[in-house]
This record gives C-alpha cells, structure tokens and sequence, in this order.
C-alpha cells in the first residue's frame, strides 16, 4: 500500500501527534542538562523544573508595590487589546468583503485599493500610530485591526464572490432588493468563512499585539517579556512565551468548536 493511502488509527494518531512535542521537550532538556554541566549558572536554557517552579510563582505571587499577580494582570491587558482589535477588524471585513463581492462597482472601485493596503507592512505604520493616537490603548488596538484588516476583507470578499449566481438570481426573481440579498442570502454563508478568517488573522493579530507592548505599554504579556529580558531572565521569558502559546490554542480551538456548533452544514462541507 502506498505511504499517501495509509491512515492512521486514533491510538497511532495521537502518539504521533504528541511525538513531536516529546521530542523537542527531550532535546530541550537534554541542552539544558548539558550547558549546566559547564557552567551551573547558565541562564540562556534553564532547567524545566526551574521553569515550572517560575510559573508557579508567576501565576501565584502577588507583585510587592501593586498586591496584584502582575501574570495575571498581563494576561488581561493583552486578551482586552487582542479582543478589541480582532473585532474591529471582524466588523471591517466583513461589511466590505460583502460590498465588494456582491457590488460590481464596489469591487471595481476598491478591490485595488485593499490590494495595496495589503501590501503596507503594519508594523511599518507603528511609530505613525503613535505620533497620531498616543502611547496609549487605542494605537495598539489600532495596529491589530489595521494589520489584519486587509486579509479579511479580500478572503471574505473572494468568498462571496463564489456564491452560485443561482442563488442570486433566485433571490432578484422574488423581489428581494440588494440589501436582502446581502443579509438574507450572502451573510449567512459568509458567517462560517468569517471565523475561519479570524482563525488564520490570530497569529499575526499576536505578533501586532506583542510588537507594540513591547515598544510602549505599563502591562501585557509582550510587555512583561521586553522587560525581563535585559535581566535574561530566560525562565520567566519561557514561561510567558508557552502561556501565549496556550491562550493562542485556546482562543483558535474555542472558535473552531463555535463554527462547529453554530455551522455544522459548512464543517461537513469541508
């Protein structure tokens, strides 16, 4: 049997599943072990055990000066800022991918036109954010809805584009006008796509978020990172790296149960 026609089974799927992550926990270990048997003191790869026993202060000790767990504190700041940013540009893109994929004019007028914002590299336009909106909330908001933006609006826009003109025609037939169409025909099969959208916008809607905390900010977990770093405090930087790493899993593994629940029609689709 060819290696492209075998499936494997649940208990083998899992194994493999996990297998990479054993491995690079292995070799982690095994470097770590390694460079602190030439100098004990080494800080660039700390013990795990030094790890677990950092996250469970982390999480746990409240800061001396505020009495609040700063881990925690990070952590909402970040989820306050990712949220607002991501549904501003949820909102954005999917009122323009609608326009431009069912509006002839629209699509002539602006497809172009997200196009090149596309191509604007957003971390370019940080220190603009700042000198125009402050140090404050609303830049960083800003950078992640400004990043993310132009993905949305073109793979919305491309989707509605491919709904069966049938659909369209149909609807025209009944008497429906253009802004039923959208909200009674459209909308609802662009819904699914939307979450799936987002799902893919979340990693870079992180790297946005991470960039401008670390640049200027009182709190966040990208904050907190640029912070310790010039101390190399490495067990506290990894700590708040697989933290972030956990919250992205999270937040993409609630959205894919919420397409799964609320649209089973287009998950059986695909």
């Amino acid at each position: 049997m060819r290696w492209i026609n075998r499936r494997p089974g649940r208990a083998l799927a899992v194994f493999l599943m996990l297998l990479p992550f054993v491995a690079v926990l292995l070799a982690y270990a095994a470097g770590s072990e390694a460079r602190r048997a030439v100098n004990p003191a080494d800080k660039l790869l700390p013990a795990p055990a030094q790890i677990v026993a950092t996250a469970e202060r982390l999480v746990s000790e409240p800061d001396r000066r505020s009495g609040e767990v700063l881990f925690w504190q990070d952590t909402a700041a970040s989820l306050k800022r990712l949220a607002a940013g991501v549904g501003i540009a949820a909102a954005i893109g999917l009122s323009f991918g609608l326009v431009i994929g069912l509006v002839p004019v629209a699509q002539a007028g602006l497809s172009g036109f997200v196009a090149v914002l596309s191509l604007i590299p957003p971390l370019a336009l940080l220190p603009i954010l700042f000198i125009l909106l402050g140090l404050g909330e609303t830049s960083k908001v800003a950078l992640i809805a400004i990043g993310i933006t132009p993905f949305l609006i073109r793979d919305l826009a491309a989707r509605t584009a491919e709904l069966p003109d049938e659909q369209i025609v149909k609807a025209q037939t009944l008497g429906a006008s253009s802004l039923a169409i959208t909200l009674r025909v459209a909308l609802p099969q662009i819904l699914p796509r939307l979450i799936g959208s987002v799902r893919l916008a979340l990693g870079p809607a992180w790297l946005f978020l991470i960039a401008s905390e670390a640049i200027a900010a009182q709190a966040g977990l990208g904050y907190r990172i640029f912070l310790v770093r010039r101390y190399l405090a490495m067990d506290v930087i990894l700590v708040y790296v697989i933290w972030i790493t956990l919250l992205a899993f999270l937040i993409d593994l609630a959205l894919r149960q919420a397409s799964r629940r609320l649209y089973p029609w287009a998950e059986a689709g695909l």
